[in-house]
């Protein structure tokens, strides 16, 4: 339940965070890409500021045996630059440059937005959905359906 209620309290902290500093309008996302049009540099302003953030949570962190709520920390197990990541994050930057969201201020959207917020999440989620199985079947080898042998 500690880890639900913690979860419940990071999230709305983020989306109030991005909701104050106006990260949830799309506008200002394309104003920052238009470098050379009227370019807004709030989101370079926004990211600073996370970094510094983040950043003095990595010295803490560092200092630390263990996470405070938890019985390790869980950190990945490879650091492999593979062509799915590249992909992914390509199509990442695309769908955010076209859309002017990305997953967090688009689902903090739906508490000013709903219907216009529900354009994007749905096909995010099938993405996802779509990723899940992909990566489910790639870990249990399987054949696609119409490639099995009998």
């Amino acid at each position: 339940m500690r880890n639900v209620l913690i979860a419940l309290l990071s999230g709305t902290l983020f989306g109030a965070g991005l909701a104050v500093s106006g990260m949830v309008d799309p506008a200002r996302i394309r104003g920052f890409l238009d470098v050379f049009g009227h370019w807004d540099p709030t989101l370079a302003f926004v990211m600073g500021g996370a970094v510094g953030v983040m950043a003095v949570a990595w010295m803490l962190e560092s200092k630390m045996q263990k996470p405070i709520y938890a019985e390790a920390f869980v950190l990945p197990s490879t650091r492999l630059v593979d062509f799915r990541l590249i992909a992914g994050a390509a199509i990442f930057g695309i769908g955010w440059g076209l859309s002017g969201l990305c997953p967090g201020p688009a689902i903090a959207d739906f508490a000013i937005k709903p219907r216009s917020a529900l354009i994007f999440v749905a096909p995010m989620l099938l993405g996802m959905a779509i990723q899940r199985l992909d990566s489910w079947r790639a870990a249990h080898r399987l054949l696609p359906t119409n490639a099995r042998t009998t």
